[in-house]
């Protein structure tokens, strides 16, 4: 007797235009899922990690708002590269984060996966995600969550959970509650076994028989939009994990490596800097080096993309990623930000003692955006 191959997919939540505002001036002109963060978009930093991570993967989803012409080159790209199918999907309208997965549900079942991991793509971390598979194999349930420990300061910020210390299972759930609750919060990073259309579609049809007599939570109850939810509109926090948690649904699993959310301009920094630092690691290749004599001086971990041209006599990083075409001119001591592209015309800094704030005109995906770029030059 044969027994088939497990197949597993990977959905990545992208959002939309009128979402993550607070990344704004940056997604202005080019889509926040493909700024780029350590020289690739930020999409492809969960995207290479299920590819190369993720036994037996046989699609990725990108679900999202945007117009599909904006996704269209990467997709294309990006699955030529991993030589694996990648699509993106666009809504309608929202459905929710558990709304919006239920509504591709007939695609995503089409490889008759036997595990669903849903990832949201404003998410930096390691992606310990064959570890959360086999984890979750062992727990037997329907989904795994990824957690992390934070400081009790800013877990409020985030979805706070308890767990059973001993088996896992997730006893507690709560979204930015108004008190504390824990230090462990929601990654945002899930795997779930088919089941979890069962619990998405059991939700709606909650909603179509009780109507406007829902019951709801006395904090759902205050804002403006609770009792206007749809049918299809459900989310994933508020209506599945919640309601599962202590029912031997649910499980977690703990990461002690690093993990942010990427919401605002001075995150993409630092997150920037977190992935090129676990280049040293996974992709060592993509990091520069230099002595400043034939190449420019490279501290610490910096990514230059091969069409960029520094010049022997600068001196960069560390935490640096320089975009395609960019051009570093001589005597450029520090670059605090994680890229710079400069468009044909605009000359390289002049020589002598400068400290300035330059602006500088920037493409990136066939897009123009302006930001200020703060240039130490040392004499």
């Amino acid at each position: 007797m044969v027994i088939a191959e497990e197949r597993v997919v990977a959905v990545i939540m992208v959002g939309g235009p009128t979402k993550g505002t607070r990344f704004r001036p940056l997604s202005f002109n080019v889509p926040k899922p493909l700024f780029p963060l350590a020289g690739q978009p930020m999409v492809h930093h969960p995207i290479s990690s299920a590819c190369q991570k993720i036994p037996n993967l046989a699609k990725i989803y990108l679900i999202g708002f945007y117009e599909e012409r904006e996704f269209a080159l990467y997709v294309s790209s990006i699955s030529n590269e991993l030589k694996l199918p990648v699509r993106y999907l666009k809504e309608d309208k929202p459905h929710g984060s558990a709304g919006g997965l239920y509504n591709f549900k007939d695609l995503i079942m089409e490889e008759d996966p036997s595990h669903i991991f849903l990832l949201n793509c404003d998410v930096c971390c390691s992606f310990p995600l064959p570890q959360m598979l086999d984890a979750h194999k062992k727990y037997g349930g329907m989904g795994t969550i990824l957690v992390v420990k934070v400081s009790p300061e800013s877990a409020s910020e985030f979805g706070e959970l308890v767990a059973d210390p001993v088996t896992n299972e997730l006893l507690h759930y709560t979204e930015k509650p108004e008190t504390f609750v824990s230090d462990r919060i929601n990654c945002g990073v899930y795997i779930f076994t088919p089941d979890i259309f069962t619990a998405i579609e059991g939700v709606s049809s909650q909603r179509k028989d009780r109507a406007n007599l829902r019951r709801v939570s006395s904090f759902e109850a205050m804002q403006p939009d609770s009792r206007s939810l749809t049918a299809n509109y459900v989310r994933l926090d508020q209506d599945i994990l919640s309601p599962l948690a202590g029912k031997k649904q649910l499980y977690i699993y703990e990461t002690v490596d690093f993990w942010e959310q990427i919401k605002t301009p001075g995150m993409s920094i630092k997150c920037s800097a977190l992935y090129l630092s676990q280049f040293r690691h996974t992709a060592p290749h993509l990091l520069e080096n230099g002595d400043g004599i034939k190449k420019a001086c490279i501290i610490g971990d910096v990514y230059i993309h091969p069409s960029a041209k520094v010049h022997p006599s600068a001196k960069i990083g560390p935490g640096v990623s320089i975009s395609a075409n960019a051009r570093i001119g001589a005597g450029a001591r520090r670059m605090l930000l994680l890229f710079m592209q400069l468009l044909d015309g605009n000359p390289p800094l002049d020589d002598g003692p400068v400290s300035r704030v330059v602006e500088i005109t920037m493409q990136n995906l066939g897009s123009l955006f302006l930001v200020n770029l703060l240039l130490l030059r040392m004499r």
